[in-house]
């Protein structure tokens, strides 16, 4: 590994743990010639589907813009950062359990949806308005509307 500080190949592991949920190992490093200290993290590196977008590009399933994505939607929210990096992986664990080679984008958002509603409303009406491209304010009105029908006895 690549020490960070002095750019040296060669270090040692100082201490290897797991990560919250089991699926990340955590590692100490020192550097053997600055000795200096660092922390990586290690997954098992799944094949995860291609998105098809919606104009039919195609791109590698991204967890970091899926995760920015959802910042973005549950910013100022009563969110922690814990059930955001819960959901990315929930979400990520249902697109490698599909077994699929490539999933749409339309249905990633679907999917990310379902978990937002659980989740916080505010930041599921924020995601629904950019996802699904309200044009004015007669639709925005709509989805919530929905939301208050399903909500209600």
């Amino acid at each position: 590994m690549k020490c960070p500080f002095c750019g040296h190949l060669e270090d040692r592991v100082i201490d290897s743990r797991a990560g919250g949920s089991g699926e990340v190992i955590r590692r100490r490093r020192e550097c053997a010639a600055c000795e200096r200290r660092f922390t990586t993290y290690e997954r098992v590196e799944d094949i995860l589907p291609t998105v098809v977008k919606k104009d039919g590009r195609r791109e590698p399933f991204d967890r970091q813009k899926l995760g920015r994505g959802l910042r973005i939607a549950c910013n100022k929210r009563p969110v922690s950062t814990e059930q955001l990096d819960s959901m990315v992986d929930a979400i990520e664990r249902e697109a490698q359990e599909s077994e699929r080679r490539e999933i749409s984008s339309a249905e990633l958002g679907d999917r990310v949806m379902r978990h937002l509603r659980d989740l916080d409303e505010v930041a599921y009406v924020r995601f629904a308005s950019v996802y699904r491209s309200f044009r004015d304010i007669d639709q925005f009105m709509a989805k919530l509307g929905k939301l208050v029908k399903a909500k209600a006895p």
